[in-house]
């Protein structure tokens, strides 16, 4: 993980849960004058097992839905580029596809650094029909995935909440750093007391003395009660009126009960407050 911020990605389909994604977007390219891509994807099916693409039957359909996505993006554009106050700015990009795919490959062809989406209340409908999985996006892609909902339009992030399993969070210890200097926040440490077991006393130690190695920014450890990392979490993190939760898309990560272990309901569709959820796998071992 980088030291700054240059390019974000804020995934569109024209829904008010866009309106939050892009104002959080603007408050950190603002803070870090990096640039937003406003991208939309027009979903384009095929028939299955016959990898036939069903839009070359009606390509007059097609070719309307792809002037209305580029209509709306310049609207949007126009709409929001004067809230920019530093050096980035505001690209637009229209994409014909598998949202899922074409994310993926825009956040590899441009070099995004973070995706920025908003969530609309819970529901299962929602999740089934949703173009994006945070879990899968942020495993397939390597980089942060933010997701913000009405009420997580806080101004800055003051206090940063990074939960810690059984393993040093580097990467999320070095984003957190990196947020946390820039908004000039405290960073609380948080662990279930009953993970705290003799091989894994220290866990919390190290990550202490890693943050501490990469930054002067102030920090506190908290043992939480409970058997579930992601509500403990949760619940702590409402306590203090937390603005950001750095999470994962493991199991420890996800809420408890049944239901949400077949829905993966990881704490970004559970929490009130905005969760980053980072899923980059560890850098192969040099030979």
């Amino acid at each position: 993980m980088q030291n700054e911020l240059y390019n974000i990605l804020v995934p569109v389909d024209f829904t008010w849960k866009n309106k939050w994604a892009i104002a959080k977007a603007i408050e950190l390219a603002n803070n870090f004058n990096c640039n937003i891509h406003l991208v939309h994807v027009v979903f384009k099916p095929v028939f299955p097992l016959t990898n036939i693409d069903i839009s070359n039957f009606t390509p007059y359909a097609s070719h309307i839905d792809m002037q209305a996505g580029r209509e709306k993006l310049s609207a949007l554009k126009a709409m929001y580029k004067n809230q920019i106050c530093g050096k980035g700015q505001i690209e637009i990009s229209l994409l014909q596809g598998y949202p899922q795919k074409e994310l993926r490959n825009y956040i590899d062809t441009y070099n995004m650094d973070m995706v920025v989406t908003g969530l609309s209340k819970f529901n299962l409908l929602e999740r089934i029909i949703s173009s994006i999985s945070i879990s899968l996006l942020a495993k397939k892609s390597n980089i942060p995935i933010l997701a913000v909902r009405s009420s997580g339009l806080v101004s800055h992030f003051k206090k940063i909440v990074l939960p810690v399993h059984d393993d040093i969070p580097v990467e999320r210890v070095k984003l957190a750093a990196m947020l946390a200097r820039s908004f000039k926040s405290t960073i609380y440490l948080v662990s279930l007391r009953d993970d705290i077991n003799q091989m894994e006393s220290n866990i919390i130690d190290k990550t202490l003395e890693l943050l501490q190695s990469v930054s002067t920014i102030p920090v506190q450890c908290f043992l939480l009660e409970g058997k579930n990392l992601a509500k403990s979490t949760i619940a702590f993190s409402s306590r203090i009126n937390a603005d950001l939760i750095l999470g994962h898309s493991k199991k420890e990560f996800r809420l408890p009960g049944l239901w949400n272990r077949l829905t993966n309901k990881i704490m970004s569709y559970a929490s009130k407050i905005p969760v980053l959820t980072f899923d980059k796998s560890p850098e192969p071992e040099q030979a």
